[in-house]
């Protein structure tokens, strides 16, 4: 679930492995560079911290924000 936190959207994920972490995150990146929003994110192992908000906008939360969260969720469930 995103928590908006100090203007940003954040969620902590946790995967099995290393392996299906990183395939994840290259899964988001994917889609991050096809809407030209890239999050700040972390990576330890099996865990990813993603943190999203515009920078054009003075980093705050905007619809740009809300759509790349919605596209990461569409992931998770694509997987479930």
């Amino acid at each position: 679930m995103w928590t908006e936190i100090n203007q940003q959207l954040y969620q902590k994920f946790v995967f099995p492995d290393f392996k299906a972490a990183f395939g994840f995150m290259t899964r988001v990146a994917l889609i991050a560079e096809k809407m030209d929003h890239h999050p700040k994110w972390t990576n330890v192992w099996n865990t990813v911290e993603v943190w999203l908000s515009t920078h054009d906008a003075g980093n705050i939360v905007t619809e740009k924000d809300k759509q790349l969260a919605q596209a990461i969720d569409g992931l998770l469930k694509e997987n479930n």
